[in-house]
Order: structure tokens, then C-alpha cells, then sequence
């Protein structure tokens, strides 16, 4: 029976790529088998959804054929297979990983077909070592920056708990005094050989070896810091800068400041959402700034000018052009928000709001009279 991809992350079938993925990163730090109450069964069903869903070619194939790849067991696609109903056998393992569209008028999914030819090539003896521990997990976090320090720009250090490197064995799992000997599952030379059958043929593939995990040799005694896994539960402290003109919502990245990986290999990234408190003067319109100004009848009729505060801290003179209409906004050039990554800054824009005297003087009212 076909799993419920959409049911185990979660989300309905029209989610987009984004609801995908925050249901995954949210699923994946719940139920990653490193953390308490962690579920390697659960984990590793959520990221097989994941692989799925987030492949559009692979979702295609799943929303139509109930699987990520449109050959069934005996090679045949749903809607047909191959022409003269060639059967292939074995499942869509046995073909390296393809992927195609709905018949061969389209294109193909070539992105396992890279891990087809690398396996080839693996088996020839021109290969590159590869990870053999899971890498770290991206972290997300959010941090809040006031009005003030967007329009500024800042420097933080940030503080969260995550899986960090453990410094008793220096994340490599095993206990530094106690020394290592040599796999004998691949006699030190941390590969075997297996073979392979694809769609060209049989091939001799080598492989990292799974007893040593690729390093040749095995730990006499696992580290007690870390029970042998490279990592333990830590802060991680980063010094971010938070640049002048940076908008609320923005994501900012931090590559391998994310959770560490196993016995030493790549750490996760880190993802800061930046949350702008906002302003009690201004209003933030893309790079513009809005401020609402009180204007008397009064002196709008005398022309007098007006102060305006700035992000800058001072008082700006502004004159009313005359006729001007005030249900616009007047513009003030060059007083608004930084560009960030680039040159100059936004506008203001004053949106004045009138205010009627309560009660008009002999001499305002005779001036009012000859004004009309």
C-alpha cells in the first residue's frame, strides 16, 4: 500500500514548495532521532515524504501514479510502460533513479542520473570521497531588531542551544587515549565492493564500508562525552551583522553555524528571520518611510513651515508648496531607509491630517473673511 506522503508531513495536496518545506524543517527537528524523544522510524518516514515532495517531477509522478516513480514493480508505467510492453523487472531501483514525465514526449528528470553514472564511475576505480555520518541540521531562529537599529544597521550575538561538536574526542565519537584498530569488515581500507545491476548492465560498485562508516578503522572505546555519536548538546554563540536598510521578514544565512553533524562531518546552516519592531513616528513602505504630520488651518493659510522628525534624530523645515494637495503625501528626497547593498536612501513621505481650531478668534475669523 502507497504511503500518504501529504499526510505525514502534514500539509494538503495543494501546498506550495514553501508549506513543504516549513512542515518538513518542523517534523524533522520534532522527531531527529539525536534529540529527546526523537523517532528514527518517524524521521527517516518524514524525510522520505520530503525527497518526494519536493522533487516537482517526483511529485508529479506520485500525484499521478501513487509513487515517485512512474514504473511499478515489473517495469511498467501506469499508464502503459514501455512500447510493446517491454518489462524491465526489479523496480524503479534497478533503473538508477529515473524519472520521467507523463510518456517520452516530455522531459526527463535527470537528477539521480548523475548518482548513476558516479556509481559507474565509482566502480572503475575514479571516484571522490564522500560523508558517510549525517550531515548537521539547519536551525532556524528568529530575532527582533528595533525600527531604530534596521534604519541604523547592528551587531548582535546571538545565543541557542543545538547538537555542537563534542570537545572530549573532537567530535570524531571515539575516546582519544584509547586508540583505534582497523576495520575488519574492510581491512583498514574503508570501502567494499558490491555488485550492482542497472540499466546498462551489471557493474562492480564500490562503496563506503557501513561497519566503519568510510574511516578505516574502528574507535577500542567510544567516547563517554558523547556515547560515540561526535556531539553533544551545547550553545552555539555567532556574531551576526544586522545591515542599515534590513526589512522585517528578511532571512538572513549563516552557513555551517547550523547543527553539527556526526563524528565530524559538515554542520547544518543557520536561518535568522528578522523580525523589525516597529516605529510609533514611521511607517515603512519599501524603502520609503511615512510619518503623519498635525497641520493647523491656521498656518496652512498663513504658509508658515512645518517641522518633521527624520530617522536621523532632527527636526526637518518643510515647506507646503503652494496649491498642494493634502490627500497626497509630500515627498522629502533622501530621508528615508538605507538601500541596503547598495547606494542612497528611500524618501519620506509626510501625510499631514488638518486641524480644525475649536474655537476662531475675532482676528482669525475677520482674516479667514478676507482670505475668501
Amino acid at each position: 500500500m502507497n504511503k500518504d506522503y501529504y499526510k505525514i508531513l502534514g500539509v494538503t495536496k495543494t501546498a506550495s514548495e514553501e508549506e513543504i518545506k516549513k512542515a518538513y524543517r518542523r517534523l524533522a527537528h520534532q522527531h531527529h532521532p539525536d534529540k529527546a524523544g526523537g523517532d528514527e522510524a518517524k524521521f527517516k518516514e518524514i524525510n522520505e515524504a520530503y525527497q518526494v515532495l519536493s522533487d516537482k517531477q517526483k511529485r508529479v509522478n506520485y500525484d499521478r501514479f501513487g509513487n515517485a516513480e512512474p514504473f511499478g514493480p515489473g517495469g511498467h508505467a501506469g499508464h502503459g510502460g514501455w512500447p510493446g510492453g517491454f518489462s524491465a523487472g526489479g523496480g524503479p531501483e534497478d533503473w538508477g533513479g529515473f524519472s520521467y514525465g507523463d510518456g517520452f514526449g516530455e522531459a526527463v528528470d535527470f537528477g539521480d542520473l548523475g548518482d548513476m553514472f558516479e556509481n559507474i564511475f565509482e566502480g572503475m576505480g575514479m571516484r571522490a570521497k564522500r560523508p558517510t555520518y549525517r550531515r548537521g541540521s539547519d536551525i532556524e531562529i528568529e530575532e527582533k531588531v528595533t525600527f531604530e537599529e534596521s534604519f541604523r544597521g547592528t551587531k548582535k550575538e546571538l545565543r541557542f542551544r543545538t547538537l555542537t561538536a563534542c570537545a572530549s574526542c573532537k567530535g570524531l565519537g571515539g575516546d582519544p587515549s584509547a586508540g583505534s584498530k582497523s576495520c575488519g569488515t574492510c581491512n583498514g581500507t574503508g570501502e567494499i565492493r558490491e555488485e550492482r545491476r542497472t540499466f546498462f548492465g551489471s557493474f562492480s560498485q564500490v562503496k563506503p564500508c557501513t561497519a566503519c562508516h568510510g574511516q578505516g578503522a574502528i574507535p577500542n572505546k567510544v567516547c563517554a562525552s558523547c556515547k560515540g555519536s561526535g556531539r553533544v548538546s551545547g550553545e552555539r554563540k555567532v556574531e551576526v551583522q544586522f545591515l542599515a536598510g534590513i526589512e522585517h521578514g528578511q532571512v538572513i544565512k549563516v552557513a555551517g553555524m547550523g547543527e553539527a553533524g556526526e563524528k565530524g562531518t559538515g554542520a547544518g546552516d543557520l536561518y535568522i528571520h528578522v523580525r523589525v519592531s516597529p516605529s510609533a513616528i514611521f511607517t515603512r513602505q519599501g524603502n520609503d518611510v511615512i510619518v503623519r504630520k498635525e497641520l493647523r488651518a491656521i498656518d496652512l493659510l498663513l504658509g508658515k513651515r512645518v517641522e518633521a522628525p527624520t530617522l536621523d534624530g532632527k527636526k526637518l523645515s518643510v515647506e507646503i508648496p503652494e496649491g498642494f494637495n493634502l490627500e497626497e503625501y509630500l515627498r522629502v528626497k533622501g530621508e528615508g531607509m538605507p538601500k541596503m547593498g547598495s547606494y542612497g536612501r528611500g524618501d519620506m513621505l509626510i501625510d499631514f491630517t488638518i486641524k480644525a481650531p475649536k474655537k476662531l478668534g475675532a482676528k482669525e475669523a475677520k482674516l479667514l473673511e478676507e482670505l475668501g
